[in-house]
């Protein structure tokens, strides 16, 4: 059953009880205050005619009480009592009786003197009558005094009481219904948007919302779940992004390994089926030893990747100016026949670190700033020390990073210039090395424009030792 029927049923019900029983409350608060004016009336004409035999007797005694009998004719004849019916006489012998409904007086009650039972007969056609029997002393003996007052009307009030009630019950149940299926839909309209935003989202709109209808307990839980909704919509798309990449990088990796194994299984096979001269011979090793340098450059790189996100790094009190220095000396001449100038300017100072992955991690920064310096140009590397740690920030002159390509550049696997990379020997691999190596020291990498040609890479070590989990 729905939430709306449930609703609509348990207001129905209620109302039903509450209109049932105050409805029968009425009625029989009626009904007993009908009667007890029925039954005072009853006893009124009771004692009007007890009262008025004891006076007759105590005026003139008769030994067959012809005087009591001739009393109660002349007032029942003249309508006096207002009795449906009369009796006088002994248990087994009535003096006098008038009993036109076919009352059953025939069976004595309890009475004490002065005193009278009362009780509710019913007449040969079914009618009710209070039944009043008394002990009347005379002077001879004492005989029973039966009455009967009509009360029939009072029941029958009853009757056509209930009759009205249940058909305006009926009605009353109805419309009663009526309004409550209308106001358990509107008490349940946002449980009912909530339910379609709900299975529209499970269907695969992941971008729907319900809308807020209420400010109430429903309406808080339509904003639980408009943010459940939202926070499982990034997670899904975070994770559709991550399976992306990931696709990404194997089918990258297949081809980078693809591409030179290719070459070099070609290679091979010309130099074992044909015979080559030892120019042809040469270019041949040659071109293999090249790609297998690149093949296992890119093993180690992968291999770095991977051992840095199981492995904890040892830390030790490095001075940058003293590393950075280190490496420029033994670069510049390199770098030098390029036509690219290595300057630095670093700060003195101390910072807990792994020197040979800072290494790694500078040489590939530089390396990427060689490639993209076709013509000459100028790499400036500045070392500051911070309060808590020490930044590094290396500025080159080169082509420079479109803007919608910083967000990728530490993605394995990408390259800014796919052809120019390939031709200079690059797989993507160096700048993810570097992220993994500064998140493996608990620091940051940026990378932005540096105007008005170039590149500036920046990256942060703390000086706090950081634990690694894998």
């Amino acid at each position: 059953m729905k939430f709306r029927m449930k609703i609509t049923v348990c207001m129905v019900w209620l109302l039903a009880l509450a209109f049932g029983l105050g409805g029968g409350l009425l009625i029989t608060l009626n009904f007993s205050s009908g009667f007890q004016r029925e039954k005072d009336a009853a006893l009124s004409a009771y004692k009007m005619v007890l009262n008025t035999l004891r006076v007759v007797d105590e005026l003139g005694q008769a030994p067959d009480h012809s005087n009591l009998t001739e009393a109660l004719g002349q007032m029942d004849s003249q309508g006096v009592t207002g009795l449906s019916a009369l009796r006088l006489g002994y248990d087994d012998q009535a003096l006098y009786e008038e009993n036109p409904r076919g009352i059953d007086l025939s069976e004595p009650m309890e009475t004490r003197e002065g005193q009278g039972s009362l009780s509710v007969v019913r007449d040969i056609y079914g009618g009710r009558h209070i039944r009043i029997s008394a002990v009347l002393s005379t002077a001879n003996d004492s005989l029973r005094l039966d009455q009967c007052y009509d009360i029939d009307a009072i029941y029958q009030q009853r009757s056509e009481q209930l009759k009205i009630y249940r058909r305006v019950f009926v009605m009353i149940s109805a419309l009663g219904a009526a309004l409550c299926w209308g106001l358990a839909y509107w008490l349940t309209r946002p449980l009912s948007a909530l339910s379609a935003a709900s299975k529209r989202f499970a269907a695969g709109d992941l971008s729907y919302r319900a809308r807020i209808m209420a400010g109430d307990e429903v309406g808080l839980l339509t904003e639980d779940f408009n943010a459940m909704a939202g926070k499982i919509e990034s997670n899904i798309r975070e994770i559709r992004d991550a399976a992306a990449r990931q696709e990404a990088f194997m089918g990258n990796f297949a081809h980078e390994m693809k591409n030179p194994m290719t070459a070099i299984i070609g290679y091979a096979e010309l130099i074992r089926s044909q015979t080559l001269s030892e120019r042809e011979q040469m270019d041949a090793a040659n071109y293999i030893f090249s790609e297998g340098k690149r093949l296992e450059s890119l093993s180690l790189k992968l291999l770095d990747i991977i051992v840095l996100k199981k492995k904890e790094v040892a830390f030790v009190p490095v001075r940058p100016a003293q590393l950075v220095g280190g490496m420029v000396r033994y670069l510049e001449r390199v770098y030098a026949e390029q036509g690219i100038v290595l300057q630095y300017r670093c700060e003195e100072g101390e910072c807990l670190m792994e020197p040979d992955l800072v290494k790694t991690l500078l040489v590939n920064i530089l390396d990427n700033a060689r490639k993209a310096m076709d013509g000459g140009g100028n790499i400036y590397i500045v070392s500051q020390m911070l309060p808590d740690g020490c930044l590094i920030r290396v500025l080159d002159t080169g082509r420079g990073i479109p803007e919608t390509e910083i967000t990728h550049i530490t993605e394995a696997f990408y390259r800014v210039d796919k052809s120019r990379s390939r031709a200079q020997g690059g797989v993507g691999l160096g700048l993810a090395l570097c992220k993994s190596i500064i998140t493996a020291h608990g620091g940051e990498i940026t990378v932005a424009d540096h105007a008005p040609h170039g590149t500036v890479f920046t990256f942060t070590i703390p000086i706090e030792e950081v634990e690694l989990h894998e």
